[in-house]
């Protein structure tokens, strides 16, 4: 597998439509990266859980999740699986946030994510962050909507079982899910893993990437 850096990495966007996006999607790239670089930035936004449990669970997983990192996470109150409806809100958020940050990598859904609020926020990425590298992560799911990703972040084993008793232990709210548990999230990254030449991986869709093969 040929391997390419991304260089330095002192800020990191993360994007997540619900509570628990970001640590099902990219928590072992999360992981990886902080653990890489302690003091990195990361700017988190969630849409929604905002004033619930969920935002209390979401604070807690996504400290756990950036260890040492300079975490600043914003989660808003629009309403679960309605985000077409609050467009407007959602992209005055995703501009908002856009203005305060220059990332060297944004982590956000895919465009190809069968759920209308994955997908309108994908969308939305690619309209404010123009000029960035952007990773689409996956997220397993009753759709069955898994397709064949382009970019792989490789997880150590023991990445890969932090990220999956992370998981477990901060989000007690979804734990009643039939597929919340642990064989469907190491299963995935096994299989991606399989694909490009690891023991786990986390995998992404990548729209649009500039290279530098001259310097």
């Amino acid at each position: 597998m040929i391997r390419l850096g991304t260089g330095r990495l002192d800020r990191l966007v993360a994007l997540g439509a619900h509570c628990d996006d970001l640590a099902i999607g990219a928590g072992g790239t999360l992981l990886t990266a902080c653990l890489a670089r302690p003091g990195i930035r990361v700017d988190a936004l969630v849409l929604s859980g905002g004033g619930s449990a969920r935002e209390e669970e979401e604070r807690a997983a996504l400290a756990a999740f950036c260890p040492g990192a300079d975490l600043r996470l914003t989660v808003l109150k629009l309403p679960d699986g309605r985000l077409p409806a609050h467009w407007d809100e959602a992209k005055a958020a995703v501009e908002e946030l856009r203005g305060r940050t220059e990332p060297d990598l944004v982590l956000a859904p895919r465009t190809e994510d069968a759920h209308q609020d994955h997908r309108g926020l994908a969308e939305l990425v690619s309209t404010a962050f123009r000029d960035h590298l952007a990773l689409g992560y996956e997220i397993v799911k009753w759709d069955g909507d898994l397709g064949r990703p382009t970019a792989y972040q490789p997880l150590s084993p023991e990445i890969a079982e932090l990220k999956v008793g992370l998981l477990l232990e901060h989000y007690a709210s979804q734990r009643h899910r039939p597929w919340y548990d642990r064989e469907a999230f190491l299963g995935l990254a096994r299989i991606r893993g399989i694909e490009c030449h690891a023991r786990y991986a986390e995998a992404f869709a990548v729209t649009k990437l500039t290279l530098n093969l001259g310097g």
